[in-house]
This record gives structure tokens, C-alpha cells and sequence, in this order.
């Protein structure tokens, strides 16, 4: 991760180019159309060009329709539909799909996220292949702290991710290099791919503050057991990609992260977990060798 002088904070807005804000949406009736207004209303003044593409990922309470609507009413909004649930990934990487900027924007739409918090994050975009988002005041429940918590730890030490916050939904992205990266997850995983493969491929990341709100409406679904479930199933299957994936060459302005890095961490926790239940079997299963006199 690049750390970058405060000097930076002072490229002029707004900066050249076009932004793609990619809003991925399950079940957010009573928060996309606010959400979606108020990008309409500041980022005119902060990019020179922008769209706005909605992902209604299988919604079932009428923010397909609220999508279209705002598709219908002003050109800058584009809607993709998902016929079923696919996930938070998926509808990600739809959006990714979708989106034509030179610059990818993704936020959630359920007015946790405020589409202003451009202005932080776009003076970093000259020096910076990624610009994250990290929540300076997590505004969520106390069990989805301990969960986040928990899980920053263990993509940390299974995936040698340097971001403090590696699921906040409020990044800045080159579009060329996240249509290189070819990512795959489906589910919640999708940030952790799109950070470590970015890693991999020599990405220069840069962590900015930005707000978080109390959800007002709708019901997270972030931290509901058959998310967890799925999470825990993409941890495997993306460590076991990984030994095999070959990052695109050419796309990063950083030294990219070497594939030995991850063998590295691997034997240390396998050690780790050797020594760990060899002491248990020692302590309660065949105890202490008693000490001659």
C-alpha cells in the first residue's frame, strides 16, 4: 500500500475523464432512488463525466422497477438485471461488466455509503491504481464488528491484504485494470479478490477515510449465516485459485506480489496449527511425561 503526501488533496476538481458508479441493489426499495439522486446531484461537480449503472441483483420488492424508472427519467442511468439472487460478486462483476469509465466507482445503495465522498477519494486517482475507502466510524451493529474484525484478521494473514478495511464498499478503481483481473466470486469474497489480485498484478493502493452512516432502511444482509457460510466456502476456493492464477502483466504501477508469498504464509500457519495441536494432544490427551527423580 502507497501512502501519499497531503500535497495531493490539492488536484483541482473536477478530474478529467468518465466515472462509472457502480450500484449494486438487493431488495433496497426504500434507498436506491435516494441513493441514485444524490449522485446525480454532486457528481457533475466533481468528474467531468459520469453514468451511474444499477445492479438489481433478483431484487423481489420492487427496486427493479425503481431502476428502471430512474433509467427512464435521465440518460446518465443505465440498469442490468439479474433474473435471480446471484450475490454480492456477482452483481459486482455484472457492473464491472457493464460500466464504460476510464474510472470504477462502487458503492452500496443503501444510503450507508454518501456518493460525495468523491471529492476525498478523487484526488488520490492521478497517483493510485486502487483508492479504498476505509470507514472512519463503522456505523453498523456490534456482532458485524466482531465478524469484521475477525475476518480482516484472517484475510490479512491468509492473503497478505494491507488494506485496514478490506469490505468497505466505497472504491475508486483504473477501469483497465479491474477488466483484466478476471475475478470470479460470487459472493461476499469479491472485495478480498479484487484487492489481492490487484496486489498480485502490482496495484498501488492508497487508503482514504470516509463517512458511514446507520442504515435506515431495508435489512443488511452482510451478516446473515448463509452469507458467512457462503463467505467461508470462497475462502477455499479462492486460496486454491490462487496458487494458479497468473496476474495480467503491465496493468499495475506498483512491484507485483509474488505467488511464493502465499506458499510462505501457508507453511508458517500450517506450523503454526501443527505446534498448536500437537501441545492440546500433549496437555489433554496423553499428558506430561512425569520427570525422574
Amino acid at each position: 500500500m502507497n501512502r501519499l503526501p497531503s500535497e495531493t488533496r490539492d488536484t483541482m476538481l473536477p478530474i478529467s475523464g468518465t466515472l462509472s458508479l457502480v450500484l449494486p441493489a438487493y431488495n433496497e426499495a426504500a434507498n436506491l432512488e435516494a441513493v441514485v439522486r444524490r449522485a446525480l446531484e454532486v457528481l457533475p461537480a466533481l468528474v467531468e463525466d459520469f453514468e451511474v449503472v444499477i445492479v438489481d441483483d433478483g431484487s423481489r420488492d420492487g427496486t427493479s422497477q425503481i431502476a428502471d424508472r430512474l433509467a427512464a427519467s435521465d440518460p446518465r442511468v443505465r440498469v442490468v438485471h439479474h433474473g435471480t439472487n446471484r450475490g454480492y460478486g456477482a452483481a459486482l462483476r455484472s457492473g464491472f461488466a457493464a460500466a464504460r469509465g476510464d474510472l470504477i466507482m462502487f458503492m452500496d445503495a443503501d444510503q450507508q455509503f454518501d456518493a460525495a465522498d468523491f471529492a476525498h477519494l478523487a484526488p488520490f486517482v492521478p497517483y493510485a491504481d486502487i483508492v479504498a475507502g476505509y470507514r472512519v466510524k463503522r456505523r453498523d451493529p456490534w456482532i458485524r464488528l466482531v465478524y469484521a474484525a475477525i475476518f480482516n484478521a484472517a484475510m490479512r494473514l491468509l492473503f497478505g491484504i494491507t488494506v485496514r478495511d478490506i469490505d468497505c464498499a466505497s472504491k475508486v478503481l483504473r477501469g483497465d485494470l479491474v477488466r483484466a483481473l478476471h475475478l470470479t466470486m460470487n459472493g461476499a469474497l469479491v472485495n478480498t479478490e479484487l484487492l489481492v489480485k490487484a496486489q498480485r498484478a502490482g496495484a498501488t493502493i492508497v487508503e482514504v477515510g470516509v463517512r458511514h452512516y446507520p442504515r435506515l432502511s431495508g435489512e443488511p444482509s452482510g451478516g446473515s449465516v448463509r452469507v458467512i457460510q457462503r463467505a467461508v466456502c470462497e475462502v477455499a476456493q479462492l486460496w486454491w485459485q490462487l496458487l494458479w492464477y497468473q496476474p495480467p502483466r503491465g496493468v499495475g504501477r506498483g512491484r507485483p506480489q509474488p505467488r511464493s508469498s502465499q506458499l510462505v504464509r501457508a507453511g508458517v500457519m500450517v506450523g503454526l496449527g501443527a505446534t498448536a495441536l500437537y501441545w492440546l494432544w500433549r496437555r489433554f490427551a496423553g499428558g506430561w511425561p512425569t520427570q525422574e527423580r
